[in-house]
């Protein structure tokens, strides 16, 4: 079996988005009131206090960094962690669908950035297909090389939510890969062709109770070559 056929099935893994709540404050201000006429020491008038509260400078917000996905010219930059979703936590059949897509979304920040640690606080020692994966990011992030594409489109995620003998909970993720390009200083040096179908992977996940953990993760169904 060529290196191609081992890796290619087992890494068929996909982006949840995180939406940030920011607060704003409001100011209010009131006026005391106005001595006589004859006392101009006495407080400031209303003209007087609004003049200076439109001479404060309104603070500048900082601009986050520009996300820019990799190229042929370079690694991508400024990739967001994804944040897992307060429904992903939950218990429940949804809970547990919506852990599946953030799983992967955590696999394609791998692949954008190198980093594997995220997705492996959340999965277990047992989990074949995140070896292949940590395996494959770790050869793509070697020296100055870097990986273009390799992202995990998801269509669809399903659970019976029915428990297994061994206490888990099972969930299929309907998947396809996109085309993996390594790239060094000197260019393209090897690529792994995409799938032009859908896939079948299935996560085996207990709940350690506020959160989800995948114990394995294993392809059910490989995308026709």
């Amino acid at each position: 079996m060529s290196r191609t056929e081992v890796l290619r099935p087992a890494v068929r893994l996909k982006v949840a988005t995180a939406a940030v709540a920011v607060p704003l404050l409001f100011l209010t201000a009131c006026s005391g009131a106005a001595g006589d006429s004859g006392d101009s020491g006495a407080g400031e008038s209303p003209s007087s206090a609004a003049a200076t509260a439109s001479e404060t400078p309104t603070p500048t917000p900082t601009p986050s960094a520009k996300y820019k996905p990799a190229s042929a010219e370079g690694p991508a930059e400024n990739v967001p962690l994804p944040v897992m979703p307060e429904e992903a936590k939950v218990e429940s059949k949804e809970g547990l669908e919506a852990f599946a897509r953030y799983w992967y979304d955590l696999v394609n920040y791998g692949f954008e950035t190198g980093d594997v640690e995220p997705i492996r606080a959340i999965s277990g020692p047992d989990c074949a297909v995140c070896d292949t994966f940590y395996l494959m990011v770790g050869k793509g992030y070697e020296n100055d090389d870097w990986i273009v594409g390799g992202q995990i489109e998801v269509q669809g995620v399903h659970s019976d939510f029915v428990l297994t003998p061994d206490g888990r909970f099972q969930v299929l993720i309907r998947e396809r890969q996109e085309t993996l390009m390594y790239y060094g200083p000197a260019g393209l040096y090897n690529e792994y062709p995409g799938a032009e179908s859908f896939g079948v992977q299935m996560i085996e996940a207990t709940h350690t109770g506020n959160s989800w953990y995948a114990d394995k993760v294993v392809t059910i169904q490989s995308p026709p070559k």
